[in-house]
This record gives structure tokens, C-alpha cells and sequence, in this order.
């Protein structure tokens, strides 16, 4: 063997070792490398699951941050980068059926709600109430609690339910907190009107009008008004803006009950606003050469009708605000127009004539249509069924019925023990009527049984000894009002189902001054006594909830 071939050989095992030795370090920082990514990966997985574990915290606590609401079932651990793109889409199906995926949610809701209120019991219930039985009878304070004159045990649960609807009837609520429902009305237009909103204005509760109050649940609005002694108070006088100084011959509440007309000698007619406490005076109008004997709302309320004893009367517009001077009559020559009635269709005035004549003048073209003639004198009016009938009386004693739609009557009667009738009443539904003498003698009468043949009447009261001046039922007829201007305080409220006068009126410490006229308001909560010093007295009836 040569010396070139051993120096090749020598020279290949030192590149080998050389390759060895490289070959064996790279291998070496291979692996440190690979045990590196190792520890990487580990911790890169560490922290993924950390900010995975708080973003689930995060979404259970504060609800769904980092990811929008998924419809339809889905795995939460998929990773977006891992998802296909048919997962990320859906197809919403919704229009084509009857319920939405919210209403569906909404069902499911409400039909949980229900499971759980049917499943709801008290928590605590007293058995001693059915078993207790309350005297209402025997306490002077529980009497009021009564519904009929002679109930007197009570169970205890009817005890606590009536006592609540007392405390309710006592204390209504503010004013400020009740939601008008005229609002809707205003905000709906004329030509966009739904069903919903037609309902609204023709007075149809909706659930939320339902809902506002517990009043209709716990006060009875058909409760019976019991005679004895009658729950009222007084409030501040109507006029006491504005008191007059002369006689107040006219009070009346217009329809909405908000609005009360006073006049008097003095020549002016006075609106006030009521309320209660401030009783805001809004207008007053001063008619020159008229002291007004007598003024009256039409029931629409949009006129008013002023007379006195002249030749001719005033009509003044509520809209307009304008005040039209009507008359003499055409073909009469009265010199008096100052009683006068206003039919319940606002349609037709009837003035009280000469020499037994009742003058009949339309409320839109304020002319003659027709006279009716009577026996005696006319002294007194009172329209019933809607306007279509008329009953009048004077100094024959006798009452007559007509029809108006063929101007003749239709009955003649008797009033009984009466020489004078001076005044006439007619209750709102029509099915009574009561009759006032000059020797202050009022008799009711059934109307359907005075037209039937029966003169006797119902019941008479002889609580008052002078001339029987005015007449008026309150809004549900249980309640009949009679005054007499001659004799001061001579005003009494009678019980109608019971026929009885309240003990407990006119007030016993103070004086009603000589009572001229009265009037109800619509919903029966308010009372309005105009006197002959030139007050409004106004009283709160407790028994109506509503003015």
C-alpha cells in the first residue's frame, strides 16, 4: 500500500468524524428545539384555556360579549378556524310560519310564567276570618259598612273586604298620578283611525285601563245608597272667586262635571271650574238689560239659554262666544219668558205662556214650532222619554202628559191634595216623577201607573210647610232634592228606595241661607246650593265616586 493511499483514507475518516461530530450537534439542537415547542405549546394552550375560562365567566356574568346570539343548536367548543362555512350560515325559515322565533320564546315564557302562578300558593292563610262573624249592626262607627238597612252579622273575610273599600271610597287617589284617557284620543288622527282606537273613543277599557286602578275590583259601583244618615262634606264655595251680590237664581254643572254656570238679579252669568279647592272662576258675561231669573246648559252643552221676565231671551254660545238676542216671538205677546224647560235631545225649548199656553221654540232656528194649550195656568214643565213627552201643571192641580210628536195629550190626572202645583220633576231614567204644591207638600208618583189610572201616589213627604220651589233627582234617581226659598235651610234630601228624608241634612250647626236653586253633577260626586246672599254652596257626597 502507498503513502497517497493511506493519506486518502486518513483524510476520509477525519471528514467523516468532522460530519459525525456536526451531525451529532445538529441533532442535539433538534431536539432542544422540538422540547422548546413543546413547552410552548403547552403554555400557548394554558393561556387558550385561561381566556377561554374568562370569557365564559365574562358571558355568564355580563351575557353574551364576544359572540353574537346563535340561532339553533350549536357545539360552544367548536373554534371558528375549524368551523365550515355551511355552519356559519342558516336558512330563516320564519316567514312561512305562523309564529316567529321570538314568539315561540314569548309562548314558551308566558306558559312558564302561568305554570309557576298555578303552582303559587299563600303563604299564610287565617282561618279564624271565615269563622268569625262581625256586628256591623251594634258599633254606630261599623254601620256605615251596611249594604241593606237590616244586615247586621258579617263574616270576617267580608269584614276586611269592606273595610278596604271604605278606605278607598275615603281616599282616592291624586289627581296628578291618574293617566287621562283623552290623551289617546287627541294623539289618534281622523283619517288613520283603527278599531282599537274607535273603541277608545266610545269609552271601551282596554287591558291597561283595566289594569291602572283597583278601584272597580274593590268598590262596587251599583252599591244602594242606605237612608239614615248621608256621608258628605263641605268644600269651598263655587263662586268663592267671584261671589255674587245678589241672588242666585241658577246653578247648573255642565255634562263633562267640570264646568258650573251661576246667575243671578245682578245680570251676569259666571263659569267656574270645579274642583273642589280653588274653584277657578274661567268667564263672566254681563247682560245689559236681562236680570236673569233663569239659565240653562243645553244637554250637549253647547249653548246656554238666559231668560228673565222680559219679552224675549238670550242665547249665548259656548264655542263661539257670542251671545245672540232672540225674541218677542212671533204672533205672542208674553211678557215673560222666565220659566222655561230644555229637552233631553237639546232639540226643543218649552216656555211657560199666557193663560195656560206652553210655547215650544226650536234650539237651531230659535223660532216658534208650536203652543200646547191647558185648562188652568202653566206654571211648571218637566220633559220625559228623551224629549218626546211633556208633562206640565199649574193652578188646576191637575197633571197633563203630551206627545210632542202629535202635540196633544195624552192624560190628564189629578194630583193629589194639591190646589197649586208650582212644581215638576221627572227622574232620569223616566219612571218617576214628583209633583210640588204651594203648601209645600210633594207627592212621587210611578209615571207608567199614573198613566194607567192610579191616582194615588207612592209616597208623599210633608217635611217642608211653605211653596215648593225646585225639584231635582241626582243622577241615579236615589236621591230627590226639594227646596223652598221662603224659609231659610228649608232644603231636604229624600231616599228614594226607602222614601225617607236623611237626618243628618241640612247641616245642623250652619245655615244654608234661603235656598234658590241646586243642582247634581252627572257623576253625583258634587252638589252645588245657590242661596239668596249670593253663594254657591258646594258639597262632597261620599257615597259617588265620581264627580
Amino acid at each position: 500500500m502507498s503513502l497517497i493511499s493511506q493519506n486518502i483514507g486518513l483524510k476520509n475518516e477525519v471528514k467523516m468524524t468532522k460530519k459525525e461530530v456536526e451531525g451529532g450537534k445538529e441533532s442535539e439542537i433538534d431536539t432542544s428545539k422540538t422540547k422548546k415547542r413543546k413547552r410552548g405549546s403547552k403554555e400557548d394552550k394554558l393561556q387558550m384555556e385561561q381566556v377561554k375560562e374568562m370569557k365564559k365567566l365574562e358571558s355568564f356574568l355580563f351575557g353574551s360579549l364576544y359572540s353574537p346570539i346563535e340561532f339553533g343548536k350549536g357545539d360552544d367548543n367548536v373554534e371558528p378556524g375549524t368551523m365550515k362555512d355551511s355552519d356559519l350560515f342558516f336558512t330563516d325559515r320564519s316567514a312561512n310560519s305562523v309564529l316567529s322565533v321570538h314568539e315561540e320564546d314569548a309562548d314558551y315564557s308566558e306558559k312558564s310564567q302561568d305554570e309557576d302562578a298555578s303552582q303559587r300558593k299563600p303563604a299564610w292563610i287565617d282561618d279564624e276570618e271565615e269563622r268569625t262573624a262581625v256586628n256591623i249592626a251594634n258599633v254606630s262607627r261599623l254601620r256605615k259598612l251596611r249594604k241593606e238597612e237590616d244586615e247586621s252579622l258579617i263574616t270576617g273575610s267580608e269584614y276586611v273586604s269592606r273595610l278596604r273599600a271604605q278606605h278607598v271610597k275615603l281616599n282616592p287617589g291624586t289627581d296628578w298620578a291618574q293617566l287621562d284617557s283623552r290623551l289617546k284620543i287627541d294623539k289618534s288622527s281622523d283619517d288613520e283611525s283603527t278599531d282599537e282606537e274607535n273603541d277608545v273613543r266610545h269609552g271601551y277599557k282596554d287591558a291597561d285601563d283595566i289594569l291602572r286602578t283597583n278601584e272597580d275590583l274593590v268598590v262596587k259601583s251599583n252599591s244602594k245608597l242606605l237612608p239614615g244618615l248621608l256621608e258628605y262634606s263641605k268644600l269651598v264655595n263655587a263662586n268663592v272667586q267671584d261671589p255674587s251680590k245678589a241672588p242666585i237664581n241658577s246653578v247648573q254643572f255642565h255634562k263633562n262635571a267640570q264646568l258650573l254656570l251661576a246667575a243671578g238679579l245682578d245680570r251676569r252669568l259666571r263659569f267656574f271650574q270645579i274642583d273642589g279647592k280653588r274653584n277657578t272662576k274661567i268667564q263672566s258675561i254681563f247682560i245689559d238689560d236681562c236680570p236673569i231669573r233663569k239659565a240653562s246648559f243645553l244637554p250637549d252643552g253647547s249653548q246656554v239659554i238666559i231668560s228673565g221676565r222680559r219679552k224675549f231671551f238670550y242665547c249665548f254660545d259656548i264655542v263661539k262666544a257670542r251671545v245672540d238676542k232672540i225674541g218677542p216671538l212671533v204672533g205672542r205677546e208674553e211678557k215673560s219668558l222666565e220659566v222655561f224647560e230644555v229637552s233631553p235631545d237639546s232639540r226643543t225649548i218649552a216656555f211657560v205662556g199666557n193663560e195656560g199656553y206652553i210655547l215650544l221654540v226650536s234650539t237651531i232656528t230659535k223660532e216658534l214650532i208650536g203652543t200646547l194649550k191647558m185648562n188652568g195656568t202653566a206654571r211648571c214643565l218637566a220633559f220625559a222619554e228623551d224629549g218626546q213627552q211633556l208633562l206640565s201643571s199649574g193652578g188646576d192641580g191637575q197633571v197633563y202628559h203630551w206627545d210632542l210628536r202629535t202635540r196633544t195629550c195624552i192624560h190628564k190626572g189629578i194630583d193629589e191634595g194639591c190646589i197649586n202645583s208650582t212644581a215638576l220633576c221627572t227622574s232620569p231614567g223616566g219612571e218617576l216623577f214628583a209633583a210640588g204644591s204651594d203648601s209645600g207638600i210633594v207627592n212621587i208618583y210611578n209615571r207608567d201607573e199614573f198613566l194607567g189610572g192610579k191616582k194615588k201616589p207612592m209616597k208623599t213627604i210633608e217635611n217642608l210647610t211653605t211653596k215648593v220651589d225646585l225639584m231635582r233627582f241626582n243622577k241615579d234617581s236615589q236621591i230627590l232634592a226639594i227646596c223652598s226659598g221662603m224659609k231659610k235651610s228649608s232644603l231636604k234630601l229624600i231616599h228614594i228606595p226607602s222614601y225617607t228624608v236623611f237626618s243628618n241634612w241640612p247641616p245642623p250647626n250652619k245655615s244654608l241661607g234661603y235656598p234658590l236653586s241646586l243642582d247634581f253633577s252627572p257623576g253625583g260626586g258634587f252638589m252645588a246650593v245657590g242661596n239668596a246672599a249670593g253663594k254657591v254652596l258646594l258639597y262632597k257626597l261620599h257615597h259617588y265616586q265620581h264627580a
